[in-house]
């Protein structure tokens, strides 16, 4: 065997092009590594979900091609079970092509192509290796249908099993601490100024809602993905494949994830358009900039500790500075909202990614990939340790927060429909400019009595309409 230049063992390889050398122990051939040398751009690969959406697609493909008498039966129990293998096991160094490649993301639909085919012809012990990547491993499909067909695939599977779970467990966290702050009277903040009483409880309700919401919306909004473009093929057409293979794969990969996918009603859309995912992208952006005003609040209302808020404390999970002993910062907050950011961020990519989109194929389907699922997996995992390592453990100052009421000059909001909008506006001068509370102006002047006072300042009777 013929070695290299970093002394590994390489075989050539034919393709329409020609030879060319390839590692010996690579389960791939020569399509792959053409886009290896090709495309030395950033060392980013499309992650694992991706990749084994493509292979449930083959998966299915084998099947249907069967019932349709296109392969036998030999050659479909073959790419059946090299699919699962590949399926259950890391063979993540057979599939490295890089993320910024051609734009159908061809490169990476041959790789999957080729790797089942060396796997496929292994289990079957094939010796004439007659498991195909193209005449049978890519039968009835293009990478035009198959790559629109697993960023659905993948972001609806990576959605399921990883973001939802998180979200409703931070539901439960938030609905939680809700109850657990119910009494805690506090002062309300609007433009960063006191406002008006509120309970602890009734601002975390708020978040826990704004988590709702955005569960809600992203699960109804997924099912705009089911629709799956494959049996479309080269421009939506569906040349070179059957005319059931769109319904009957549809099928078999609900059959396989247990996601009612269905065929698209119309390929020439599926294929040229990226519209349901740049949709998608906006809920997911949208549920990152809630995430980031549930954090920057959080870090608020626990700042000090002596000189910020200091309403709230959240665990101590690090020290905090290198020069300052005892400091400890808000470092899950921190780390959520620059996952936010980059989240934000990977969404204009996808939507400059669905400006790609030119006549039958949108030319952008691997960044939209790399970057939908790369929102969906960094949001789980920072929610994750958001609900574990900080949302759990946060509790309340009931001192800080009842002395902060008694201190605010918002307190006269509730005497302006007793003594009018102008005379609750003088006290509040006159407290703002003695540095006494509203309460002791008011006694002061002796326009109310101590009973009429107590009762109007009661801050239990501002947190809710009368």
């Amino acid at each position: 065997m013929k070695k290299n230049k970093s002394s590994s063992k390489t075989r050539f390889v034919q393709d329409s092009m020609g030879k060319i050398e390839v590692p010996y122990k690579a389960l791939y051939g020569a399509q792959t590594q053409r886009a290896k040398i090709n495309f030395p751009i950033s060392g980013l690969k499309l992650p694992k979900e991706f990749i084994n959406s493509i292979i449930i697609i083959k998966r299915s493909a084998a099947i249907v091609n069967f019932k349709l008498d296109k392969i036998n039966l030999s050659q479909k129990n073959a790419i059946v079970k090299a699919c699962d293998y590949l399926l259950k096991n890391d063979y993540k160094d057979e599939f490295p092509v890089d993320v910024f490649q051609t734009g159908s993301g061809t490169s990476t639909n041959m790789n999957v192509n080729e790797v089942i085919s060396s796997v496929a012809n292994s289990i079957s012990k094939n010796k004439r290796k007659d498991i195909h990547p193209n005449d049978h491993v890519n039968m009835g499909q293009s990478s035009n249908d198959v790559i629109p067909t697993a960023v659905h695939i993948s972001t609806v599977l990576l959605v399921n099993k990883t973001l939802i779970p998180e979200l409703i467990e931070m539901e439960k966290v938030l609905l939680k601490k809700e109850r657990e702050f119910k009494d805690i009277l506090k002062i309300g903040r609007t433009h960063l100024q006191d406002a008006t009483p509120m309970t602890l409880g009734q601002e975390f309700s708020g978040y826990k809602y704004l988590i709702s919401k955005n569960i809600k919306r992203i699960n109804n909004n997924k099912v705009f993905l089911y629709d799956l473009a494959q049996g479309g093929t080269a421009v939506g057409t569906g040349i070179n494949t059957h005319k059931k293979f769109g319904k009957l794969i549809a099928n078999e990969i609900s059959n396989f994830t247990g996601v009612k996918f269905q065929e698209s009603k119309n390929h020439f859309e599926a294929q040229s358009t990226q519209d349901g995912i740049v949709a998608f992208s906006g809920d997911i952006k949208a549920l990152a900039v809630a995430l980031s005003k549930i954090a920057n609040d959080i870090r608020w209302l626990s700042s000090g500790p002596r000189s910020g808020l200091g309403e709230i404390s959240i665990p101590s999970v690090q020290p905090g500075s290198s020069i300052m002993p005892g400091k400890v910062n808000p470092v899950i907050c921190e780390s959520m909202l620059q996952v936010c950011a980059q989240v934000i961020s990977n969404d204009a990519a996808i939507t400059l990614g669905g400006l790609g989109s030119y006549f039958e194929l949108n030319l952008m389907l691997p960044l939209i990939a790399h970057n939908i699922l790369f929102s969906i997996s960094i949001l789980s995992n920072s929610i994750n340790v958001f609900n574990s390592k900080l949302l759990d453990g946060i509790k309340a100052d009931k001192k800080k927060c009842e002395d902060y009421i008694e201190g605010s000059l918002a307190m006269c909001t509730s005497l302006a429909p007793v003594i009018g909008y102008d005379s609750a506006a003088e006290i509040a001068y006159e407290a703002y400019n003695s540095g006494k509370t509203i309460r002791q102006v008011l006694k002061d002047k002796k326009i109310l009595s101590d009973k009429e006072i107590s009762k109007i300042l009661d801050p239990k009777s501002m947190i809710k309409p009368k």
